[in-house]
């Protein structure tokens, strides 16, 4: 069945079945192009990856790390970034070598073997390390397998670095809690330490002040050492000395000691006797006390009376020279007992016994004037008294009576005194032994002086180094005071810089380190972002060019201008609306069926659906006019350019980075409105009047143009007329 259409180039007749073929072109070329490419990333399984890890394994602290392994559980498993994943299979380098050459894989992701090593180098060695994996695609890959290969390989090594930099972080948020307390503690340290370094400074300065007096002290210590020396010396004659005295001291302790033995054997001697005399007295008292009494009675005396009292005189006078003898010899035992070093209570006895022998010799001095004037007064009253000497008699008689009793006390007296002698034998020995031991002594001591003369004058010289030493030890002291002062200061300053750090550094809890370590590895998110490689732009680039097409092979079939043009009696408008009339039917059927497989392939919301499939009738009608006015005007070359228009369309919908004068010429192409106008309808951008306008605008100057074409056409010359009639 024909229809009255003209085809192009042709006078064969336009029928229903080169009508739907039209028809269906751009559905044909949007479902093809949306089929393939629109959200391919929901087909990723039928796309082929090898995995080959090589990776060997580390161990941290006791624990075993394969990040490797790790990596490739995360690749065959997938994330939540796509919706499907790629058909993956672990190998080995071998077989994924071989079989990215023989079209077995599309790709083929190599994990190395210091892929744990170099990811755990951030907190185990001093030279950090990125730790990286290769992807390597067939030469035969398509266009977009790279891109998505290396995008889901590089989420699942984001994946991974983000897990990796959230345990990092972790630590050092947790390693600044630690290092704030650490801090604190070296804060208080470093006060105590200040304090410390303050007392330091004091002390020291008490040192210097010390170390000064210490070294005016030392100054004179080489005179003092001299001096000791010197004395020393003196100390070691003296001492030789003493030893000579002490000798002699013992010799004459010992004399002493023999003649003190032999003065108590006389001094008993004596007392002995002196009891006699005492004795004799008492019996001369009696009887001159008988003859007074026989001399009053008879006026004898007798004869035996006169040679008693004449042998009482004879004892008396032995007597008082042996005691006066003893007391001079008591008296000068007892003068140099003092010098003889002996003990100063020896000393004191023996001067008590030289008293009592000196009382002894005083009375021993009256007994024997008693006797002897008793002897004389006898001889007298013998041959001269007459009886009244009876009455001096018994004078006579009471005075023997108490020479008796001095001779008894004269007696005990000498007793006590050989008692002392016996004592000052005894202390004169051992003054003998005392005096030999300080002999001995001395002489030890005077060489014992003679070597601390020598280790004097060594002590002198030590002495003056000393001095110079302890000079220097002030000076140093004093230096030293002045460091500890400053260094009192620093510390001081050190506590209150560690103090403001503990202060300014931030501590966190396990759970604050966690939250804060996961921001911080992934410190920026983006919302509303797809994950589809061509974006929301996509369908409507998809189906603008459809529709382009579309209207191109409207006009590949049909004439753009009727061949009746020149003869037509109609206005030039009218013809230029019949040639665009079944087109722009065709072109408002085309946007339609295509709106209808968007809507099948995408599932949009009916409320932009709708607007999207008036706008997408538009297009249709839009672009049918402006294909046909191209052919009009440029007959083939206008469908060149309709075609170039195609492919302009489909390079500056792709990508942003294209070149600016691409860019600018598409801004002209009549594309462009009718895709803003779909992308408006399908997404939040606006434009949507805008680019309706942009398309009627298209059409009416597309009209006008062709409007103006079939006008041109309806004007010839004589020779064109007569080129074309028959000849004659």
């Amino acid at each position: 069945m024909t229809l009255p259409l003209e085809r192009a180039r042709t006078r064969k007749p336009v029928t229903w079945l080169t009508v739907v073929g039209i028809l269906l072109l751009p559905v044909v070329i949007g479902g093809i192009l949306i089929a393939a490419l629109y959200n391919p990333v929901e087909r990723l399984d039928s796309m082929r990856a090898a995995i080959v890890n090589n990776d060997e394994a580390i161990t941290v602290d006791g624990q075993y790390i394969p990040l490797g392994r790790q990596l490739t559980a995360g690749l065959v498993e997938g994330s939540d970034t796509f919706d499907s994943n790629l058909d993956w299979t672990i190998s080995n380098s071998d077989d994924a070598h071989d079989g990215l050459e023989d079209g077995t894989y599309d790709a083929v992701i190599t994990i190395p073997e210091n892929f744990s090593t170099a990811a755990m180098s951030t907190s185990q060695s001093d030279e950090p390390e990125q730790a990286t994996i290769s992807v390597e695609t067939a030469a035969d890959s398509l266009i977009v397998d790279d891109a998505i290969t290396a995008q889901v390989t590089q989420a699942a090594a984001a994946l991974m670095g983000e897990q990796l930099s959230t345990v990092y972080l972790e630590n050092v948020f947790l390693g600044f809690t630690t290092l704030g307390d650490q801090l604190g503690d070296a804060a208080d340290g470093a006060a105590q330490l200040a304090d410390g370094a303050i007392q330091l400074s004091d002390g020291v300065a008490q040192l210097a002040d010390g170390a000064n007096a210490a070294a005016d002290g030392a100054g004179a210590l080489p005179d003092g050492a001299r001096k000791l020396a010197d004395g020393a010396s003196e100390l070691g004659s003296g001492a030789a000395q003493l030893a000579g005295g002490a000798d002699s001291l013992a010799g004459g302790a010992k004399d002493l000691a023999d003649g003190a033995t032999r003065l108590e054997s006389g001094l008993t001697t004596i007392a002995d006797k002196t009891r006699d005399a005492a004795s004799g007295a008492t019996q001369l008292a009696a009887g001159v006390a008988d003859g007074a009494d026989d001399l009053r009675a008879d006026g004898l005396v007798p004869a035996d009376l006169t040679g008693a009292a004449s042998q009482a005189a004879t004892l008396s006078t032995q007597t008082a020279d042996a005691t006066a003898g003893i007391a001079t010899g008591l008296g000068g035992l007892s003068a140099q007992c003092a010098a003889s070093g002996a003990a100063p209570e020896f000393c004191s006895t023996l001067a008590t016994l030289a008293a009592n022998a000196g009382d002894a010799a005083a009375a021993a001095g009256g007994a024997q004037a008693y006797a002897v004037g008793t002897r004389d007064g006898l001889a007298t009253f013998a041959t001269e008294a007459p009886k009244e000497l009876a009455g001096q008699l018994t004078t006579i008689s009471t005075n023997i009576s108490k020479l008796a009793g001095g001779l008894g006390q004269l007696a005990d007296g000498v007793d006590q005194s050989a008692d002392g002698a016996g004592s000052l034998a005894d202390g004169a020995s051992q003054l003998a032994g005392g005096a030999s031991g300080i002999a001995d002594g001395a002489g030890a001591l005077s060489s014992g002086a003679g070597q601390l003369s020598s280790g004097a004058g060594s002590l002198a010289d030590g002495a003056a180094q000393l001095a110079d030493g302890v000079t220097q030890l002030a000076d140093g002291t004093s230096e030293l005071a002045d460091g500890s002062s400053e260094l009192a200061d620093g510390t001081g300053e050190l506590a209150n810089g560690l103090q403001t750090a503990v202060e300014n550094i931030p501590a966190y809890t396990d759970d604050e380190a966690t939250d804060l370590a996961t921001v911080l590895a992934d410190p920026v998110g983006a919302e509303g972002v797809g994950t589809s490689l061509f974006g929301a732009s996509a369908v409507p680039l998809l189906a603008v060019l459809a529709l382009w097409f579309g209207g191109l092979g409207s006009f590949i079939v049909l004439q753009a201008v009727p061949r009746d043009a020149l003869s037509s009696r109609r206005p030039s408008a009218l013809l230029a609306l019949r040639s665009l009339a079944p087109a722009a039917g065709i072109g408002a059927v085309q946007g339609l069926l295509v709106a209808a497989v968007v809507q099948a392939a995408a599932g949009y919301d009916w409320g932009d659906w709708s607007v999207f499939a008036v706008l997408a009738i538009g297009a249709g009608v839009s672009f049918a006019a402006v294909n046909q006015a191209l052919v009009a005007v440029f007959g083939g070359t206008g469908r060149w350019i309709a075609a170039l228009v195609g492919v302009l369309a489909v390079a500056t919908g792709v990508v942003s980075t294209v070149p600016g004068i691409l860019t600018s010429i598409a801004g002209l192409m009549p594309t462009t409105p009718a895709y803003t106008a779909m992308l408006a309808a399908l997404t939040p951008a606006g434009g949507v009047a805008a680019g309706l306008v942009g398309m009627i605008a298209w059409a009416l100057l597309a009209l006008l143009v062709t409007v103006v074409a079939v006008a041109r056409r309806r004007t010839t010359s004589a020779r064109a007329i007569l080129a074309t009639a028959p000849a004659a």
